[in-house]
């Protein structure tokens, strides 16, 4: 039977979740508390605390000094009542996080594959080695959210194209499913890493932002109106096709599938390019290393070239201005199409430039740009992809378990 807006049981719904929502955003808190924050009456937030509690969702967890007459009692919610997982896989190996339904990270660990390329058996691994480690049951887990590299298609959330993890194609979707017998989600890598920082990071509560992946390879996430922009076929993103000055062109890149009997492509099927081009052939981490060697800074890593420099303006300033220029191909074309005004540097190389190469990037961008956007570095703790995996997970599991039918 469809339900009416503004009928009792829609409201206690509504009540219901603001107040679950409010407990884990703002943790234990009176009956009175709950009151303030929500407009509800005394009378209300109790009958609500009781129906929670019925459920399973929320409990007593200490009481709280007042003035005259008993200690109030705090409630929170139960953290046991829901578990997600989370996963960054990677060509090197797969990181796999456990979390409650409060988000507190239970447990986290890695996997080194063994050489193994089967996504289900390596997934299935990882995330019994993180329940294990979280002394959680595989059962318990509400919903699965995975990072990977790569083209997913935004209609089927299959992947259709990964260049790090070639056994990651059409199909593995619904065989990860199958194996673990739960909602799963697979989400491009950089993505999350954008989820990340507008939960934890410097692009915190921003409704419009780019976030720029330098790492082993580079990436691009661009949050516009609160949502990310995958794309038609999710290829938005895939910045280091990008035709830049100093660089080969990325030939064969994509190509078309087949048109249907209309003449109209339904498909995009991804291919290798045939030779190494594009704005990623200047920025990604060879490149990086290859051009701080020139600049006189010879550490063995990009990571390493890049930290050594940005210590160190009189050793490291000209190799900086000259990374920054690279860069800043990028930028000026995500900042000119798009506008966002503010562009976020993460992965590895970008948080290692921190400040001395955000602030060069931005003046550059700036010079050369109609606008000029604010230019930042992560503040995200930890792994951002994981961290945005495990978010994205908890925002599923809340909306399923926190909802009138989806009692503990």
């Amino acid at each position: 039977m469809a339900r009416r807006p503004g009928t009792p049981r829609l409201l206690r719904e509504l009540n219901d979740r603001a107040a679950l929502d409010l407990l884990v955003e703002q943790g234990p808190l009176t009956r009175a508390q709950i009151g303030e924050h929500t407009g509800l009456s005394k009378v209300t937030a109790s009958q609500l605390l009781s129906r929670l509690e019925d459920r399973g969702l929320v409990s007593v967890v200490g009481e709280q000094a007042g003035g005259r007459g008993p200690n109030a009692a705090l409630y929170a919610v139960v953290p046991s009542s829901a578990y997600v997982a989370g996963l960054e896989v990677g060509p090197d190996g797969v990181t796999a996080g456990v979390a409650d339904i409060t988000g507190h990270i239970t447990a986290q660990v890695t996997v080194d594959p063994n050489g193994a390329d089967e996504p289900v058996k390596v997934v299935h691994n990882a995330v019994v080695k993180a329940c294990r480690s979280a002394k959680v049951a595989v059962s318990k887990l509400s919903a699965f959210v995975i990072g990977t590299p790569g083209v997913v298609d935004p209609r089927s959330g299959d992947v259709q194209f990964s260049f790090d993890l070639p056994s990651w194609h059409e199909g593995v979707l619904a065989a990860l499913k199958t194996d673990l017998r739960r909602p799963v989600t697979i989400e491009n890598d950089v993505n999350l890493a954008a989820i990340a920082e507008r939960a934890y990071g410097s692009a915190r509560d921003a409704d419009d932002f780019a976030l720029m992946w330098f790492d082993r390879g580079m990436g691009l996430s661009v949050m516009l109106g609160g949502r990310l922009h995958r794309g038609r076929w999710g290829g938005a993103g895939e910045i280091g096709y990008l035709p830049v000055p100093g660089a080969p062109l990325p030939l064969g890149a994509a190509r078309r599938g087949p048109r249907d009997e209309q003449g109209v492509t339904e498909s995009t099927t991804w291919g290798i390019p045939t030779l190494a081009g594009g704005y990623g052939a200047l920025v990604g981490a060879d490149a990086v290393r290859a051009l701080a060697h020139e600049h006189g800074i010879t550490e063995d890593t990009a990571f390493d070239c890049v930290s050594a420099a940005a210590a160190d303006e009189a050793l490291g300033g000209a190799f900086l201005d000259a990374l920054a220029n690279r860069i800043s191909y990028g930028v000026t074309s995500v900042n000119i199409v798009l506008d966002p005004g503010l562009v976020v540097l993460s992965g590895s190389l970008g948080r290692a430039g921190g400040r001395p190469l955000a602030t060069r990037i931005e003046r550059i961008v700036g010079r050369i740009s109609p606008t000029r956007p604010e230019v930042a570095v992560t503040e995200v703790e930890g792994n951002p992809v994981l961290r945005g995996a495990l978010h994205a997970a908890l925002q599923q599991a809340r909306d399923d378990v926190f909802s009138a039918d989806g009692a503990a």
